[in-house]
């Protein structure tokens, strides 16, 4: 069995939602090789002016890019067998893109195993009041980059994650982060970081109202509300 070969990766995006926006940037980087990748794209549509407040990427700057068809060509040859793509955020928000462009280009997306770095934050740095890229950035000390572009990003997620897991090899990362987590601060929100108990009831059911506990992401969330006996009773009243 070939040894898996992590490939950190990331995208910027005309928007949030997968169905409808287009990736109009991709980055990846092998730390085996020491070999980056970064592309923008054509998205065949005009950029929010909110998006590129974001990242920085304007019409004029992605008018002469190639189509995501060819990118998503040269992005699978420069993933090697057994690749694990890494993503923070990457299960509600850049694997879907990945799924949902290829699928648009009519271009097969190679079996892929995928690790959400944020995703393991939460779970083995609950003790951090918040998890994004960037705080965990300044809490592990590396030096600040051009966040929300995409191959600076990858670069940091590499220097960060690599810090967080130590030695672990990518296949105990995959294995650790297939068990049930046990959630007991608030992830995200104007909550974030209290213990789960100490949030507030009204927030707790504005959440379920909103659909957030659907979401699979939020599957171990809900459990935790649940274990507390808070969740339950709330969602009867409504």
């Amino acid at each position: 069995m070939k040894k898996l070969r992590p490939i950190y990766y990331d995208t910027e995006t005309t928007g949030v939602k997968s169905a409808k926006d287009r990736i109009i940037e991709i980055a990846a980087y092998d730390p085996i090789e020491d070999r980056s990748f970064v592309e923008l794209i054509n998205p065949e549509c005009p950029i929010p002016k909110e998006a590129s407040a974001i990242h920085h990427i304007t019409d004029e700057m992605v008018k002469d890019a190639p189509s995501f068809k060819v990118i998503a060509e040269k992005f699978t040859q420069f993933c090697p067998d057994n690749t694990v793509l890494i993503a923070h955020n990457n299960d509600a928000f850049d694997q879907l893109f990945l799924e949902a462009e290829f699928k648009r280009a009519e271009v097969p997306l190679p079996f892929f195993q995928y690790i959400d770095t944020l995703k393991w934050a939460r779970k083995y740095r609950n003790d951090l009041p918040r998890h994004s890229l960037q705080f965990l950035r300044e809490t592990y000390g590396f030096s600040a980059n051009q966040a929300h572009r995409a191959l600076d990003d990858v670069i940091i997620l590499h220097q960060v994650f690599s810090v967080m897991i130590d030695d672990l090899p990518i296949q105990t990362v995959l294995q650790l982060l297939s068990k049930p987590q046990v959630v007991s601060r608030m992830p995200f929100g104007k909550h974030q970081g209290k213990p789960l108990e100490e949030v507030p009831r009204n927030y707790v059911t504005w959440l379920a109202s909103s659909g957030a506990f659907d979401k699979p992401e939020n599957k171990e969330l809900k459990q935790g509300f649940e274990k507390l006996g808070i969740l339950t009773p709330l969602l009867t009243k409504t």
